[in-house]
């Protein structure tokens, strides 16, 4: 192994690229974090830097080769660097990332929050390979991080999950279910929100399963709730048989911060589907829970994911989701075609749909969501919604109101992180034009 720091005795430049979920995206900004905590120069990924971290995903295996192909593109560009790879490919494919010429380091998720205390060691002659077996207790992580917080904050509270669906392969690389201690999440929470947060986006594998010293995500909620200066709580996606009907309440409550939005994953609307991907529900239950939570909750916005072309689904098995769809309250839906994953019971199984199917019912279930989205925006125009501002881009910021409808208003103001109140006027593209209201000036 050989010794040799980047530009000793100036700042190093590191960057980090993210590939998958937000619980990906959670821990990544806890890695820079602590990077610029350690005296880095954390660069956008693509710029020379001296050190580069790839967080990967293998939920697919699109998502297998675009990790390859960063790493790759990361070491091309910077073949001097120390090159680290983390995450869920990490944990899975470590074999085969192994065999890139000019990786240093492999990290599974297991210890890949400790990556930094690998890379002080130096550049390795071969890739050194850190992979854990996945502890299933629940767990605290080391809060880290002073600058200021801009944008909607991931707060990780679960990790894991038990379900073991036929076509996943995340319960392997992200091990048993495991949940974070309430004391921890709530002083992580706190550094959020005194920096600046003003949105918690509640993050996990399966958030839902949330379970520590007989506490409930009911009780996360809650328990945040009652911090101050939070303005919102935002649960990411939770699975349908795991959402306790106690989030509803407070969802409608205008006074709780827990925003109405819920993303269920359905993955299928055929129960022979359901039963060969050894989902938790009915196609008849999940319609009935979403039309209870949208009965329950005024403005919810409900999303899902669909998995298309999963082996064994018929014409007639889609069409079945695809009318589930259509028929219900869902706002949106992201699709995704089937992936094999190599020791998951989906990959043994014999019918296998091809990718031109795959291609066709994935487009289908695109264009739905695309008009459900745009209706549901288009049934709330001429209202008005409080809108937090992340971006500006070309004279416009733009936002999410709770519900999760995209706003952008012409303005300005310096509005990054404000809470106002925007009145949405039109449709466009994806998104809803809208305009300031202004507060009415108090009289004395």
């Amino acid at each position: 192994m050989s010794h040799c720091p980047p530009h000793r005795g100036q700042p190093r430049r590191a960057s980090v690229h993210t590939l998958g979920c937000r619980l990906n995206q959670s821990e990544s900004s806890l890695i820079v974090e602590r990077l610029e905590a350690e005296g880095y120069d954390v660069v956008p990924f693509g710029e020379p830097a001296d050190l580069g971290i790839i967080n990967t995903c293998t939920v697919t295996g699109e998502a297998d080769a675009k990790s390859r192909q960063l790493v790759r593109s990361f070491i091309r560009k910077n073949p001097g660097a120390y090159t680290a790879v983390i995450g869920c490919y990490s944990q899975m494919g470590y074999k085969v990332l192994s065999e890139i010429e000019g990786v240093d380091l492999i990290v599974g998720n297991q210890e890949k929050l400790s990556v930094l205390d690998y890379v002080a060691a130096g550049k390795n002659d071969a890739p050194l390979i850190v992979r854990d077996r996945i502890e299933r207790d629940d767990f605290t992580m080391e809060i880290v991080g002073n600058g200021e917080v801009t944008r909607r904050a991931n707060l990780k509270i679960q990790d894991g999950c038990d379900f073991m669906c036929s076509f996943c392969i995340i319960p392997f690389a992200r091990g048993r279910a495991r949940s974070r201690a309430m004391d921890n999440l709530l002083d992580d929470a706190r550094q959020l929100l005194d920096r600046g947060a003003k949105e918690l986006v509640l993050t996990g594998v399966n958030v839902g399963t949330y379970a520590y010293e007989g506490q409930s995500i009911v009780d996360v909620v809650d328990r945040l709730n009652a911090l101050d200066g939070v303005e919102r709580i935002r649960i990411s996606s939770i699975e349908p048989t795991t959402i306790p009907e106690g989030l509803f309440e407070r969802m409608a409550d205008s006074h709780h911060a827990l925003v109405p939005y819920l993303h269920i994953p359905l993955q299928s609307g055929s129960n022979r589907v359901l039963e060969l991907m050894k989902r938790r529900y009915s196609r008849e239950e999940f319609m009935a829970f979403i039309e209870l939570a949208d009965a329950s909750v005024p403005d919810l916005c409900i999303g899902t994911d669909v998995l298309v072309g999963s082996p064994g689904e018929t014409d007639e098995d889609f069409m079945e989701t695809f009318r589930l769809i259509e028929d219900s309250p869902i706002a949106y839906a992201h699709v995704f075609k089937y992936s094999e994953r190599k020791g998951t019971p989906a990959s043994r199984y014999a019918e296998k749909v091809g990718p031109q199917t795959m291609n066709r019912r994935s487009a289908a279930v695109r264009r739905l969501s695309d008009a459900k989205r745009r209706a549901f925006y288009a049934a709330r125009l001429g209202q008005t919604a409080e809108v937090l501002f992340e971006h500006q881009e070309n004279g416009f910021w733009s936002g999410y109101t709770g519900n999760y409808i995209r706003v952008a208003v012409r303005s300005k103001e310096e509005l990054v992180n404000e809470v106002r109140d925007v009145r949405l006027d039109e449709l466009k593209g994806d998104f809803a034009l809208g305009s300031l209201v202004e507060t009415p000036a108090l009289t004395t």
